[in-house]
């Protein structure tokens, strides 16, 4: 076998975890007929078969699952030296894969990019943006540098390092501006809209209200916090933000954003990194630089 190479080796994975070639040429950035040509000649070279196919999916076979195996070492294997030769330059420069939690990445995104491109400009950014435990996987396995979370993540493999911590503010309509804002205890009985499950910010507005995670009700989830700010402004109900998200998108929708008493809940938000990634220096930049851009606290919430 002398004819295998990491760009097959990468499709191979892909199609391994889409478990569909169209999902998986899309995430390779290749053509579908393309995908199939590179897994035919890969199959091909080993001389067994790697798929089963079927119409509407595919699955591993016996061998494929055992080469899975192999191939992810080999592919870290090859990411590392990539790590190792652009820490050996002293600066960060070439691709960089950034991963974002949603509740973090429209707000925190629009002036990052702006700065990374002015302190590190030979950087070839690359944002991902996706739920917390994807991205502990996808850094688990080099498909990412970084991401930037809410700790803490708890993974030994992993560095943590904090960037700032912030407050979560009440969302209400705006016809309940002026009232008391809410103690954790009131809000347990008030319709309080939250995330869909795997959102780590529902995990943390419901540990504020001591809330079961079966309380909310049903049909009231939403998949972004701009859904649950206008669901509140129609009078659904209240929900929770952090505090960075507040001028983006109370703006856009008649509520009214409170604070609540001390202590008020909060989240940390840092970033994360394999231990064993030679550009931990580097990092640690990068670091730097998020927290000079984050917002300043936010006006026009009343107390």
């Amino acid at each position: 076998m002398t004819n295998l190479t990491i760009k097959q080796l990468r499709y191979f994975e892909a199609l391994a975890e889409q478990g569909h070639f169209g999902r998986a040429a899309a995430t390779c950035s290749i053509s579908q007929p393309a995908l199939s040509v590179q897994i035919k000649d890969l199959e091909t070279e080993l001389g067994a078969a790697l798929f089963e196919r079927g119409p509407r999916q595919v699955r591993l076979t016996s061998f494929g699952r055992d080469f899975a195996l192999r191939v992810r070492d080999i592919l870290q294997a090859f990411d590392a030296l990539g790590d190792f030769a652009r820490a050996a330059q002293g600066q960060l420069s070439g691709r960089f894969r950034l991963g974002v939690i949603p509740t973090i990445a429209p707000y925190l995104l629009p002036t990052l990019i702006g700065d990374l491109a002015r302190s590190n400009p030979a950087l070839d950014l690359h944002v991902r943006e996706t739920l917390t435990p994807r991205l502990v996987q996808e850094l688990h396995r080099g498909e990412i540098d970084t991401a930037i979370v809410a700790l803490p993540i708890l993974e030994p493999a992993f560095t943590e390092t904090p960037l700032f911590t912030e407050n979560f503010v009440l969302v209400r309509p705006l016809d309940d501006a002026g009232k008391p804002v809410p103690s954790a205890t009131a809000l347990r009985e008030m319709r309080l809209l939250l995330l869909e499950e795997g959102h780590c910010f529902r995990d943390q507005a419901l540990s504020f209200c001591n809330h079961g995670p079966a309380l909310p009700r049903d049909g009231l989830d939403g998949s972004s916090l701009a859904t649950l700010v206008q669901m509140v402004g129609a009078g659904i109900g209240v929900t929770m933000i952090p505090e960075m998200a507040m001028a983006v998108e109370a703006r856009s929708a008649p509520v009214d954003c409170a604070r609540f008493s001390n202590p008020q809940p909060q989240r940390t938000i840092g970033m994360i990194w394999r231990k064993t990634n030679p550009l931990a220096p580097q990092l640690m930049e990068i670091a730097e630089v998020v927290r000079h851009c984050t917002l300043e606290p936010a006006a026009g919430i009343s107390a």
